[in-house]
């Protein structure tokens, strides 16, 4: 399979909840993260959400700190149980980009 992926993806535990922006669905959802980079986010989730759909999300990174942001859902895969999704990052702040490049660059260094 190619790799369409353009920043460095790292894994993370966390939760992130998501609304729907067009007013449709207020309900907010839990969800795992399975790996986050500064351009988008991998997260599975036993809700069916919608591709091409932008939702709100509120992302607790491993300093605990909250980086709010919009996802657009750009990947979709049914697994048994549960959806596995992959999602952009609509208009992310730099420095809450930066943040995360940063992490990165730690665990990389610190896995030599």
């Amino acid at each position: 399979m190619e790799e369409k992926r353009k920043s460095l993806r790292t894994e993370l535990i966390s939760r992130l909840l998501l609304k729907r922006l067009d007013g449709s669905s207020v309900e907010e959802v839990g969800i795992e993260v399975t790996d986050v980079s500064k351009s988008g986010v991998g997260f599975i989730s036993d809700k069916a959400l919608t591709i091409g759909a932008v939702y709100e999300t509120y992302l607790t990174i491993w300093t605990k700190e909250v980086i709010h942001a919009f996802v657009e859902i750009v990947r979709i895969e049914k697994n048994d149980n549960h959806f596995s999704y992959g999602a952009i990052f609509i208009g992310m702040p730099e420095m809450d980009a930066a943040r995360i490049e940063t992490y990165q660059t730690v665990e990389a260094e610190n896995n030599k």
